[in-house]
């Protein structure tokens, strides 16, 4: 039997994926991108090269240590590139990869929709809080 190259091997392990099962690699990604902080850092980012403090003040309520670890990650999985520039003080720009523009696109449209519909969720929750009573849902939702 032929041995498979490393290419070969490479595209039948992807064409596995399945982020339905729990020992897939994509649920872990999934779990990762899925955050608020990183859906917010994508669009932001989607105008352009920032520097840390633009982010910090464009992203009400995200903590340092969250923007910091977010972009770690970000920058980690290729989505986000860090650029240093020696000056005084030392700049560092934010910007997205083409890997990471791809999914900033997908994230406006999940920021859009929200903003166009919170008004109809809104309803609904009261609707279905005031059937419900007993049920009490945090404000993370059901996640």
């Amino acid at each position: 039997m032929p041995t498979r190259t490393a290419e070969q091997r490479r595209q039948a392990e992807k064409a596995a994926y399945d982020a339905y099962l729990a020992a897939c690699p994509t649920r872990k990604l999934l779990d990762e991108i899925a955050g608020k902080w990183v859906s917010l850092i994508l669009v932001a980012l989607g105008d352009g090269p920032q520097r840390y403090s633009d982010l910090s003040r464009r992203i009400a309520g995200v903590s340092q240590k969250m923007l910091t670890q977010t972009l770690r990650v970000l920058e980690r999985d290729g989505l986000v590139r860090r650029e240093v520039t020696p000056a005084v003080p030392v700049r560092v720009d934010y910007s997205l990869t083409p890997l990471g523009e791809s999914l900033r696109a997908l994230m406006a449209g999940f920021k859009a929709w929200a903003e166009a519909n919170f008004e109809a969720v809104d309803a609904a929750r009261t609707d279905y809080d005031a059937r419900t009573p007993d049920l009490t849902i945090g404000p993370g939702g059901a996640g």
